[in-house]
């Protein structure tokens, strides 16, 4: 059977990416991260993806200022690798339209928070977990979820809560969150692959 073809794209350091990585190595998942595409030329991901033998791509406004040449040199990267799905790891720009309309319903993000409680701009890392705090809430957790033109407005496709402790700062609070994205994400997409979470 044909493996899942997946592309990564990431800015900072990639852990979420790596758990599918290993996850793919050891069987438990049957995809495969064929490429790997960060706006940020020093990115962690970026060395992962060099150190695991996957093709790794610097593409940023730095690299392409025009936003067509932009989505035109992804999209070339992404038919070059016959890319099935885009996995999304803490990247830090928003998809242009053009990727959008071609990736329709085939692009996921993680998020680390219970959608569609604080989600939107700019509510990104640790900017999420003191929010959550200081809202007093429970619980919080991980999302993902299908990317359209909205931030963190898409389908939502898995959820996993963790119970926000009393004495949590945002960076007690962000490690156990990061340490069930690690395991939702890997599950959602082998969910995909089985047929028992649907894209549409």
């Amino acid at each position: 059977m044909n493996k899942l073809r997946l592309a990564v794209f990431a800015s900072h350091e990639g852990s979420n990416m790596q758990s599918i990585i290993d996850a793919s190595k050891q069987d438990k998942l049957q995809a495969e991260v064929v490429c790997v595409i960060s706006n940020n030329s020093s990115s962690g991901a970026l060395k992962r993806a060099e150190n695991e033998g996957i093709a790794f791509y610097h593409v940023s406004v730095k690299t392409h200022p025009i936003e067509k040449d932009f989505s035109d040199k992804i999209l070339e990267i992404l038919n070059l690798h016959k890319v099935d799905l885009i996995i999304l790891a803490g990247y830090m720009k928003k998809i242009p339209v053009e990727i959008l309309k071609a990736y329709r319903n085939k692009i996921l993000n993680i998020h680390p928070a219970l959608l569609p409680k604080f989600g939107g701009k700019n509510m990104y890392g640790m900017n999420v977990h003191q929010a959550v705090i200081a809202n007093g809430e429970k619980k919080s957790g991980a999302t993902v979820h299908i990317v359209d033109e909205n931030y963190d407005q898409g389908k939502i496709l898995n959820q996993i809560e963790v119970v926000v402790l009393s004495d949590d700062t945002p960076e007690t609070l962000a490690q156990r969150v990061l340490e069930v994205e690690h395991k939702i994400y890997v599950e959602t997409i082998q969910k995909i692959i089985d047929g028992s979470i649907l894209l549409q």
